[in-house]
């Protein structure tokens, strides 16, 4: 009888046992990212190897180099987990008729944006604590990419003249009611429980918005 093939790196990888708190396995390229959020987020960016993420994930650091390249790599494809919170909101947006239906489909989407943000806050959390390693991938191609895709995509909204601008003023400044709270002020909010949080700049964004 012949005897099974030695396990390679890929083995390794699917057979690895799925990320700590009870995260769904994924694709092995998911769970990167979710063992690399949660030990950028313990210990800091700067104080975690790539080995050690090869290790919690139960792989070698060359297996994990089939997926990221560079540890650089992998923060940046955490920032833009971030994107996608916004995008998901302007694409449904997107496929309402100018004006109204825009305007009556924005608090809801407010709260919408918001329980995604308790939902990801370890994200959050993430860039509250690796400040300075996240301005040093921000001058990224893709990044700047992205980044000019929503920011035009947002001010096409917002300048919008079939809104009224008493609207589009309003929407400007719900969401700075809900970033404030929510990102860059989390060291000021760092011991309120997320939901209350949630539940307050909720109430703050729906009182600048007049719903």
């Amino acid at each position: 009888m012949s005897q099974p093939a030695p396990a390679t790196d890929a083995d390794s990888v699917d057979s690895a046992p799925p990320p700590r708190r009870g995260r769904p396995r994924g694709s092995t390229r998911e769970r990167i990212l979710d063992i690399a959020l949660e030990l950028f987020t313990e210990q800091g960016y700067e104080k975690t190897s790539l080995r050690e993420i090869a290790d919690r994930l139960g792989t070698t650091k060359a297996a994990l180099y089939h997926h990221f390249q560079r540890k650089e790599d992998i923060l940046l494809e955490l920032h833009l987990r971030l994107h996608a919170l916004g995008r998901d909101a302007l694409d449904q947006l997107a496929a309402l008729p100018d004006g109204q239906e825009q305007v009556d489909a924005w608090p809801g989407l407010i709260d919408q944006f918001i329980d995604s943000a308790v939902e990801h806050q370890d994200l959050f959390l993430l860039h509250q604590r690796n400040h300075n390693a996240f301005e040093q991938i921000l001058d990224n191609d893709r990044h700047r990419a992205e980044n000019d895709n929503l920011e035009v995509r947002l001010r096409g909204l917002l300048t919008n003249p079939a809104i009224p601008l008493a609207q589009r003023v309003r929407m400007v400044a719900s969401i700075g009611t809900v970033l404030g709270p929510l990102v860059a002020g989390g060291d000021l909010f760092a011991g309120v429980p997320p939901a209350e949080l949630a539940e307050i700049v909720r109430a703050a964004a729906h009182d600048v918005l007049g719903a």
